[in-house]
């Protein structure tokens, strides 16, 4: 049993993120381990964090590797008479630039790896190689419990890591994943209306079935979805990824959203021209919305701004059946994501000389809500 807390995938790479800056900052020297179901992220996270801090990755896959290929080979010294290793390449060396050492499958290993293993999460070094000191060292693995190949993990190697045990949850991926990766918005409005269907390992270990929804699924599900023209064809992979039940109910939201929502035409319209366009179904709005994020830019955030004050009001200004939805939650949770993406690439301006975000801030300070 892991007895670690659970935390989110967004959780654990601000943690590493912090890791790694108390590492550079000579405050820290530790190895980390990250558990969690396949599928989850944790490759995902480590990569990252790479982009972030401009780090090389070396990824040692151990379920591919013997001893040899990390302690290197021995080569004997004719002139000091004495056997000499040739490390490996993939091995971090140079102290100038950071880098992360990721030992993926760790708990997958086979035993007899594990003992070379040791040294380069405690004392970072194997053989007569040291890790620099600006490499910062993770592994990966699935525990036994996830229905993976994965052997207990005895104390000995337990003792050399700070353990992050990730569970999947839907705010935290559709926020840190699902909208920055621009995932297609029918599985961005699935996921936030259904989020039991992100992970569902355990039933599938329950049930004895071979295809689980997890978030690598579903990050497929949208390449699916712009990869393959014919709707029937689509349908069948997307079974293959989800499993028939959840690709069933998954389709009908598909289907809908494919009919309803139009956000090139919305985005071309003013004024009530827009009205007709939006769409008459939660599952619709709900991929409207998050559609608009992950196509704002520069040229088009004037624009969606408009849109997203102007959908929060659809209730009032329509009727049935926009006002049986909960239209002005759903816009100030799109607010806040599209506030975060513009700050993210420094598109704030648009929102300091928006007449129509100046009125919504005013409508929300006059609520209490500001």
């Amino acid at each position: 049993m892991l007895n670690a807390p659970n935390i989110s995938t967004g959780q654990a790479l601000r943690l590493l993120r912090q890791g790694w800056e108390a590492q550079a900052g000579g405050q820290l020297r530790a190895s980390w381990m990250l558990h969690g179901r396949p599928g989850i992220g944790k490759t995902e996270i480590v990569q990252a964090l790479a982009r972030e801090i401009g780090a090389r990755l070396y990824d040692l896959r151990l379920t591919t590797i013997e001893p040899q290929d990390l302690r290197g080979l021995p080569f004997f010294d004719m002139e000091t008479r004495r056997t000499v290793w040739f490390r490996p390449e993939d091995l971090p060396d140079d102290p100038a630039r950071p880098s992360i050492l990721f030992l993926d499958e760790l708990t997958a290993a086979p035993p007899h790896l594990q003992p070379t293993v040791y040294g380069l999460l405690q004392e970072r070094r194997v053989g007569t190689h040291v890790l620099p000191d600006s490499c910062l060292v993770i592994a990966a693995g699935n525990m036994v419990e996830d229905g993976a190949i994965a052997y207990e993990m005895g104390s000995a190697l337990s003792d050399r890591l700070i353990h992050l045990h990730l569970l999947a949850s839907a705010e935290d991926w559709l926020q840190n994943y699902a909208i920055p990766q621009d995932l297609d918005p029918a599985v961005i409005a699935f996921i936030r209306t259904r989020p039991d269907c992100l992970d569902t390992t355990d039933t599938a270990l329950r049930e004895g079935e071979i295809i689980a929804c997890t978030p690598r699924s579903w990050a497929r599900v949208s390449t699916l979805m712009r990869a393959l023209p014919d709707r029937g064809l689509r349908n069948i992979a997307i079974a293959g990824v989800l499993g028939e039940a959840v690709a069933a109910e998954f389709r009908l939201i598909a289907d809908d959203i494919a009919a309803t929502v139009q956000i090139d035409a919305l985005l071309e319209a003013t004024g009530n021209d827009r009205l007709s366009l939006y769409p008459p179904s939660l599952h619709g709005m709900t991929a409207l919305a998050y559609g608009l994020i992950t196509r704002a830019d520069g040229r088009t955030l004037p624009d969606i701004i408009e849109i997203m004050v102007e959908l929060r009001k659809l209730g009032s200004r329509c009727g049935p059946p926009f006002s049986a939805m909960p239209l002005a939650e759903l816009g100030t949770h799109a607010f806040e994501l599209l506030i975060k993406r513009a700050l993210d690439h420094g598109w704030q301006d648009a929102f300091l000389n928006s007449a129509a975000y100046a009125d919504y801030a005013a409508e929300r300070k006059e609520t209490g809500l500001a």
